[in-house]
């Protein structure tokens, strides 16, 4: 007999669950680089494409699953899938429903802890005084998890920890006890920061506390179109990409939520408030913060090259020093309010990670909500304690990559083919509208049954073999060429240069240029290797050694090319690490797997079987 037996407390509590669920921190970090990088004005114009081929018929199946799934008491994926066919092979598709959302939660949850650090160091004035490149550098430290910005031993690791026992004790209240509080509390007070922090990004004034523009030029760069952008299949794969990310389809959280819910309750007007509130964020908020006041104190070509290094770069490296420009009491209230948003958009996020795990051990092995929580938490903890401690050797990239990006395009694909294909979006379509305070528009019945996948496979097929430079104009396979960043590409570990090799005797350079010193910083031993970029202005690469092991091959001055040899001794290259964070994923998936049969076979034990 399942233990679990909850319901959502109210309708608006479920809207902005799902609503919370799907406003993430790429609704403000992500977003607005996408969009500078990707045709600016114009990207809106594949996005919104994307949103209503892809995010509007997505939302729409993962709803009405999870609805036809709960009626025969399944909340996860596995056997949600497996109500809509009878052959095993569904309840093992419908384990990436479980295994994306435990994966991305390791590394998630730390950058959720790193909000709470930065709210604590915004309150207590930490960055006052700091120029740029101090700014920066503290969170490098930070990051550096033997570095301690506050004199607390493994500070990073202590707030990884508190975040996420927070996240298990939401968790163990419930789902309205717990998750729906969050969310009436969260998502408001995320509009309520949002708008604060728009508002002065927007009326900013050139001259004034420093900025050397208006606010209104940052908006007017990233909203002037680029036309000709809208040529290029690249853009097309990163609008859709961002649909992906911005309405947390794919991952199976949804598909859990909406299990909770009765046979006659709406899902149509449902599935839309969450996601068109989620693109009210994005677009309207998201936009606003970010790229207004950065481009407002540090111009549009400083801005346009940190769009190089992400949303996490800009929002962690440079937006404390711009609040600092605001005197040192408004600088605390922007500093909480920019990192609060963050902390609810991802925790309303997080806390929706954790329920279809919960849900599958509840449903099956009969665990109680708090002792499913702790079991959440405990393996959150595992997984996440790499991308801590290996941070800087790439577990935390490949954890987003394979988990946040590739599996959800997977899952998404397969969700909709077994939708509109194998259960028959005559059945599909009932359930749809079934309960529907809305009508909604029969072309989405061809959408759904046709577009839809059709677009996915492509998105699929792009990310498979997306060339190098992004040139699509080459058609000969014998010539075609793999980006490093093409699913193929990051099989045959293109991009990791000279130090291919789990250990070596000797480390290489993965870059052209000339060492320019040799310098310790904070304990550690660096040669900082600079050249200058296409633009003529120069930049640098540190690459870190310990002189207790390793005998350096150069000294400053020396002229270096990609694959010199920088120093001697035993050496653990980072494609190690990134082969281990791949093997742990593997076996997750693998041992959420068996755990699906061990189920399966205890309800064919039990007589079931539904």
């Amino acid at each position: 007999m399942s233990t679990n037996t909850e319901a959502w407390g109210s309708r608006v509590g479920l809207v902005l669950a799902m609503a919370g669920n799907a406003v993430g921190f790429g609704n403000f970090l992500r977003f607005p680089v996408q969009a500078v990088q990707n045709g600016g004005g114009a990207f809106i114009i594949p996005y919104l494409v994307s949103f209503l081929v892809l995010g509007i018929p997505l939302l729409m199946i993962e709803w009405a699953s999870g609805r036809f799934g709960g009626q025969f008491g399944h909340h996860s994926t596995p056997f949600i899938m497996g109500s809509m066919d009878k052959r095993w092979i569904w309840k093992y598709v419908g384990v990436f429903g479980i295994f994306s959302n435990i994966a991305i939660a390791a590394y998630y949850c730390y950058i959720e802890s790193w909000t709470i650090s930065y709210i604590f160091h915004s309150l207590f004035g930490t960055f006052n005084g700091m120029d740029q490149h101090e700014v920066a550098g503290f969170f490098s430290n930070y990051l550096d998890v033997t570095t301690s910005t506050t004199g607390i031993p493994y500070e990073a690791l202590i707030f990884f920890v508190l975040c996420l026992a927070l996240n298990t004790w939401i968790l163990s209240r419930g789902l309205s006890g717990g998750v729906e509080k969050v969310a009436k509390i969260g998502v408001p007070m995320l509009i309520i920061f949002g708008i604060f922090l728009a508002y002065r990004g927007i009326t900013l004034k050139a001259g004034h506390e420093g900025a050397i523009n208006n606010g209104t030029v940052g908006l007017n760069f990233l909203w002037t179109p680029d036309y000709s952008s809208l040529a290029n299949p690249k853009v097309w794969l990163a609008a859709a990409g961002q649909i992906f990310f911005t309405l947390s389809v794919g991952m199976g959280s949804i598909q859990c939520y909406a299990s909770y819910l009765k046979k006659r309750d709406d899902i149509a007007l449902n599935a839309m408030s969450a996601g068109w509130m989620n693109e009210f964020v994005e677009i309207v908020l998201g936009s606003a913060v970010i790229i207004p006041i950065s481009i407002g104190y540090l111009g549009i070509d400083r801005v346009v090259e940190l769009t190089g290094i992400g949303g996490l770069g800009l929002g962690f490296r440079t937006m404390p020093f711009l609040f600092e420009q605001w005197g040192p009491v408004l600088s605390a209230i922007a500093g909480v309010s920019f990192f609060g948003l963050l902390f609810f958009a991802g925790i309303t996020s997080s806390l929706a990670m954790g329920t279809p795990g919960m849900g599958f051990l509840m449903d099956e092995f009969n665990w109680s909500r708090p002792k499913a929580a702790f079991a959440f938490g405990t393996v959150v903890l595992l997984l996440g304690l790499p991308t801590i401690f290996f941070f800087n050797e790439g577990v935390f990239d490949e954890y987003d990559y394979w988990a946040g990006t590739v599996s959800l395009v997977v899952f998404a694909l397969l969700e909709a083919i077994l939708f509109s294909w194998v259960f028959g979006l005559k059945k599909g379509w009932r359930e749809i509208t079934e309960g529907a305070d809305i009508k909604i528009p029969l072309i989405y019945r061809f959408i759904i049954k046709y577009i839809t996948p059709v677009v996915l496979i492509l998105v699929f097929t792009g990310a498979l073999i997306r060339p190098v430079n992004d040139d699509w104009s080459n058609l000969n396979p014998r010539k075609w060429e793999f980006h490093n960043e093409s699913i193929i590409g990051q099989l045959q570990h293109k991009g990791v240069g000279p130090n291919k090799t789990w250990f070596a005797g000797a480390f290489y350079a993965e870059a052209d240029g000339r060492v320019d010193s040799v310098f310790v910083l904070r304990e550690k031993h660096y040669i900082r290797v600079s050249r200058l970029n296409p633009g003529g202005e120069p930049v640098s690469r540190d690459y870190r050694f310990n002189p207790e092991k390793h005998s350096l091959s150069l000294t400053p001055g020396d002229k270096i090319e990609a694959g010199t040899e920088l120093y001697t001794g035993k050496v653990v290259n980072r494609v190690f690490f990134v082969d281990m964070a791949r093997l742990l994923l593997v076996s997750l998936f693998l041992l959420i797997s068996l755990l699906v049969y061990i189920a399966w076979r205890k309800r064919t034990k039990e007589g079931r079987v539904s």
